[in-house]
């Protein structure tokens, strides 16, 4: 069955419908278990990040249309959700996820985080038993390949992530940062550069929440700053100068009225606050709100541009690595799908030669000359080879098929002359 890809990511969908179908946690293997068991589907695995909800499948020519009917479904999405989807099959789906793997298809071009993601991605699609020989054999070449590229290439060089461009974006708002205070959601990976970012810069304080509030201490720790448990985030944002939030929750962690008490206390002086989270952890109308300026992961996509354009040339390099890698991968899955067809020819000329054999010894001890068995055998073994190769480019040539005749002398390399 073909490989297919049906998903929507940061390039076709806004974050206000990506977050309508972000999956994590224990809703990944339930996910992948339903998709599983949709009629034609053998093998899914299904990557969801901040920027990207993507299911790679093996299934059969319809595969797509029941998956988007039950990821319509599952999600209960609203009005927009078709036309953000994109669907690609074969070689395109192929070259997607080899471009995925190497981060040429992030925001950050060539941000390494996103291999770290699809492995995971793979190792759930394997502890739920959704994944097969086929998709596993694509990803473990797709890690090779990402691989190759930021080895040969320069496209992880100059970093520029998220976290960068929201600090970066910060400094717009304020030229320094030492007078100033900064209270971070979260405690991830991302939320760490973040604090690194600003660490660098001298921010004057850093406050650091989230629910695991020992997590949150250890981070704070790193960097000189003041853990607060993720219930006491209200009581912390009259504080903040700047507000950077990236957790994992399906729900918004800072209200409107969290912020509008913040803005009363603070009176009057504004808010910067980074939304990098999907789904999104501001409230969306905290946005509307007067002196707050509120910024999503979509809306850092400009200040990514204008620090990666140093990549673009490795970008060209990696796709040139990447186009020789997937003709190899085609190479070997095309040589794989032969394999069976050539085992089956020769065991059957095999037992053809063995048949044959047993006639000869047969004959040579009833007396048979030697010179006439040998005659004998190599006679009834051609016969035996040629006779239904024969038969079917009689049959070719009684209806014109061409294309068959071609193939046989193609086969056989029989000349025309």
């Amino acid at each position: 069955m073909p490989l297919k890809i049906l998903g929507l990511n940061h390039t076709t969908a806004p974050v206000e419908i990506r977050e309508q179908v972000v999956y994590s946690g224990d809703d990944v293997g339930r996910a992948l278990g339903s998709v599983r068991g949709l009629a034609g589907v053998d093998e899914a695995l299904l990557l969801s990040t901040c920027n990207r909800t993507e299911f790679y499948v093996i299934s059969d020519d319809d595969g797509h249309a029941r998956l988007t009917d039950w990821l319509a479904g599952d999600r209960r999405v609203g009005a927009g959700f078709a036309d953000s989807l994109f669907m690609k099959s074969d070689d395109d789906a192929i070259r997607h996820i080899f471009r995925v793997a190497c981060g040429l298809d992030s925001m950050v071009l060539g941000e390494p985080q996103i291999l770290g993601q699809l492995k995971e991605a793979y190792r759930l699609a394997e502890a739920s038993g959704a994944i097969g020989s086929g998709l596993s054999r694509l990803m473990q070449h797709s890690f090779s390949v990402a691989k190759k590229v930021r080895t040969d290439t320069e496209i992880g060089a100059s970093p520029v992530s998220v976290a960068y461009a929201a600090v970066s974006l910060a400094q717009q708002f304020y030229a320094s940062f030492q007078r100033h205070t900064a209270v971070l959601v979260g405690a991830g990976t991302t939320i760490e550069l973040v604090a690194r970012h600003l660490h660098r810069r001298n921010v004057g304080r850093l406050f650091i929440a989230n629910r695991n509030v020992e997590r949150a201490r250890r981070l704070a720790h790193d960097f000189g700053g003041f853990a607060v448990p993720l219930s006491e985030l209200a009581g912390t944002l009259p504080e903040a100068d700047m507000l950077i939030s990236s957790t994992a929750s399906p729900d918004a962690v800072v209200s409107v009225e969290a912020m509008q008490s913040a803005i009363r206390q603070r009176k009057r002086r504004p808010i910067f606050a980074v939304d990098i989270a999907v789904p999104r952890d501001i409230d969306p109308s905290v946005a509307d709100l007067d002196d707050v300026y509120l910024y999503t992961v979509d809306d850092l996509e400009k200040v990514i541009l204008e620090g990666q354009s140093n990549r673009e040339s490795a970008a060209l390099e990696a796709n040139r690595i990447l186009d020789e890698e997937i003709a190899r991968y085609l190479s070997i899955e095309r040589s794989k799908q032969v394999a069976p067809v050539i085992t089956a020819l020769r065991d059957q000329a095999d037992a053809l030669r063995s048949d044959v054999l047993a006639q000869a010894r047969r004959r040579l001890a009833q007396g048979a000359d030697l010179q006439e068995v040998l005659e004998y055998a190599t006679a009834s073994l051609m016969k035996k080879m040629l006779h239904t190769p024969s038969v079917r480019l009689r049959e070719a040539g009684e209806t014109g098929d061409e294309e068959t005749i071609a193939t046989a002398r193609n086969l056989f390399g029989v000349r025309e002359d």
